[in-house]
């Protein structure tokens, strides 16, 4: 089978990279190629910069009801390619379809809430500030901005900035992960068929080297960007130090507090989602349980069974409900991260190493984990693991919960589940963590909503989605005037 060679987005035109290097896409279902996407040169990325600052001033003079009219035929071209972008989503990253239908749905989402740009980009005015001066507030785009995209939501997460800075005027360069970038190149086609001027966004294949080109490009106004922790406080840093807008999405170790009253089915079945969906590879995975009053007792053998009972195979599989992890580097890594629990004293429970997935032998798979015994000092009850690993940790009520999240670093998402008011509200006060679950356990803002983020899960001001994206890719002019 002829593997293809992915290519280059600018100035409207599919480019192929003039760079001799290249890497493959892998399935991670089989480890057999998908594509292979070129390494782009830096002076690929300039230009890529310079189509969008060229495109700019035209789209940017584009009336706001016209451009949400390319946000209406983009969400159409969507629903029409809808299982199409989920399966790119499931055979490059892993996930079960049924997961990435729900990640092209949350894309479109946001297409759907940019479609009301006109109105979400409204100024505000006051008359006579001062005898015959009135003042106006107007929003107005600034130029071309940049996203920095993860492996792990292909199809979403760009989607949290793209819709958003395109309807209010900007201009725009995307960088895949270099893991999963078919399911972003097919929607960056379908944003042409929606018929975009040539120039207004832009997609550049690449490494490191080609984000730092873009972070430092003069003519980048702001950068986007979700991932790990320690690269997004790289992203953060160089782009603020070039003076650019920085969004940054970070890591996460995120908590599940399940209080004695807690009702028990429905606690285990939103825990099964949250701690072994998308094979824990989302930054709202809750990865450790701090079960309360000895609520462990009950909890953790309906956990043990319901885990047990999760059917792992590929993502394609419409019976299959959790899928391969995305590389074999994110593998070995779970895999130490399952040794050291151990070798710190946490007794392993379920153990997903070595899980057989019948015509699947060279897959990326790693079954449901769960530890009890931890101790919130222990590697696997602080550090991100990024895949199913699940932890019990016995606490005695919730302020022993609240010091225990307080001391993590990252502040992501966390959930409580009870059946009182009282303590849901208290822990929504209390709790340092962008996103708060209240009988919920992946705490996932809808479109209209920022996606939050505290202490080490986010570096900036404004977050993605909804109201704060609209600010993020627009500044406040103030003209204040007096006429004689």
């Amino acid at each position: 089978m002829t593997i293809k060679t992915m290519q280059n987005l600018i100035a409207g035109e599919w480019q192929p990279s003039q760079s001799e290097e290249a890497r493959e896409v892998l399935n991670p279902a089989t480890n057999e190629p998908l594509a292979r996407i070129p390494v782009s040169t830096v002076e690929e990325a300039n230009r890529a910069v310079e189509a969008a600052q060229e495109a700019y001033w035209s789209w940017r003079s584009t009336p706001p009801v016209s451009r949400a009219r390319y946000m209406f035929r983009l969400k159409q071209l969507f629903e029409d390619s809808f299982e199409e972008l989920a399966e790119l989503t499931t055979k490059e990253n892993g996930k079960t379809i049924d997961e990435a239908r729900g990640e092209v749905r949350r894309a479109i989402e946001n297409v759907d809430v940019a479609c009301g740009m006109p109105s979400l980009m409204m100024g505000y005015n006051a008359e006579d500030v001062a005898e015959g001066i009135d003042t106006v507030a107007i929003r107005q785009p600034l130029g071309v901005f940049v996203h920095l995209a993860p492996f792990n939501f292909p199809a979403m997460v760009p989607y949290w900035f793209i819709p958003y800075a395109l309807a209010s005027g900007n201009t725009f360069v995307l960088k895949p992960s270099s893991q999963t970038p078919l399911t972003q190149n097919r929607m960056a086609e379908l944003l042409q068929e929606a018929g975009l001027p040539e120039g207004v966004f832009n997609l550049v294949h690449g490494s490191a080297e080609v984000a730092d080109a873009l972070m430092a490009h003069p003519l980048v106004k702001g950068v986007t960007f979700v991932g790990s922790t320690p690269v997004g406080k790289h992203v953060y840093a160089y782009s603020s130090a070039h003076g650019k807008r920085a969004l940054v999405q970070g890591g996460a170790k995120n908590f599940l507090v399940v209080m004695p009253d807690a009702d028990l089915p429905r606690t285990v079945a939103a825990i099964m989602t949250s701690a072994f969906g998308c094979a824990g590879q989302r930054c709202l995975a809750g990865s450790v349980i701090l079960a309360v009053g000895g609520i462990e007792r009950d909890l953790t053998p309906a956990l043990l069974d319901a885990a047990a009972r999760i059917r792992v195979g590929y993502g394609l599989d419409e019976s299959t409900q959790m899928g391969p992890v995305v590389s074999r580097e994110a593998l070995a890594k779970i895999h130490g991260y399952i040794d050291q629990g151990e070798k710190e004293g946490a007794r392993l429970l379920l153990d997903g190493r070595g899980i057989q997935v019948p015509g699947f032998p060279n897959g990326n798979f790693v079954g449901p984990t769960i530890f009890d015994q931890v101790t919130p000092s222990m590697a696997i009850a602080k550090e991100e693991i990024f895949g199913p690993v699940l932890g019990i940790v016995a606490v005695q009520n919730l302020d022993e919960c609240y010091r225990i999240i307080e001391q993590n670093p990252f502040g992501n998402a966390a959930s409580i589940f009870t059946a009182s008011g009282g303590a849901a509200r208290e822990f929504s006060y209390r709790v340092a963590c962008g996103n708060i679950g209240v009988n919920i356990g992946i705490a996932a803002p809808i479109a209209f909503f920022p996606f939050g983020g505290m202490k080490d899960s986010f570096f900036g001001v404004l977050h993605g989605q909804g109201q704060d994206a609209v600010e993020f890719f627009t500044d406040k002019k103030i003209v204040i005037s007096r006429w004689f």
